[in-house]
């Protein structure tokens, strides 16, 4: 179980964002819903999209080593 509260929380709340974000943002009904908005709070949901987009193999490798990291060295 990850604690939110912690440093590897985090890390794993932002890659879970950031992974959903460009996933979502594949959905075409979904994308002009949510992540229509690149201003305010809304606007932290397209940012997300656009970093798991354009950075899909750093963010691929980044979620593959947390799992790792999460499941045998934690």
């Amino acid at each position: 179980m990850t604690n939110v509260y912690s440093f590897d929380g985090i890390l794993v709340f932002g890659l879970l964002l950031v992974c959903t974000c460009a996933y979502l943002k594949k959905v075409p009904r979904l994308n002009s819903w949510l992540l229509s908005e690149k201003k305010g709070v809304w606007g932290v949901f397209y940012k997300a999209a656009v970093i798991g987009t354009r950075l899909h193999i750093a963010v691929a490798m980044s979620c593959l080593a947390m799992a790792f990291y999460m499941v045998f060295l934690k």
